[in-house]
């Protein structure tokens, strides 16, 4: 396997970086962008995903990239936490909310497989 020499070349960060596409997109439109609160958390999650892979892969040792990996993963689960808000306002449609919901789900696998890969001895 050959050595990531780039962030951008992490497969978890290419999703994240599509998945911070999606939220931006979705929470551009209508009450949602109006939803000033709402818009500013469910970015910083997203944004908090992308940026923590990439601070990770600059770390000295596995086992501190593997720390900011779990930030990551657990900002992807904050991002899911704030869809359902947008859900219950009536900011994002069902299929919408399934949509990214799948892929904030398909990110933090890609996190955690990631994780494992840094733990193996």
């Amino acid at each position: 396997m050959a050595a990531i020499e780039r962030f951008e070349e992490i497969q978890a960060w290419q999703k994240a970086r599509a998945l911070t596409r999606a939220v931006y997109t979705m929470s551009g439109r209508g009450a949602f962008a109006k939803d000033y609160r709402l818009c500013d958390q469910i970015h910083g999650s997203a944004i908090s995903m992308m940026s923590n892979i990439a601070e990770g892969f600059d770390c000295d040792t596995d086992r501190e990239f593997i720390r900011f990996l779990g930030y990551a993963r657990r900002s992807a689960t904050e991002l899911q936490a704030q869809l359902y808000i947008a859900l219950d306002r009536s900011y994002i449609t069902q299929e919408e909310f399934q949509q990214i919901y799948a892929q904030a789900t398909e990110t933090k696998k890609l996190i955690g497989g990631f994780i494992r890969y840094l733990r193996q001895p």
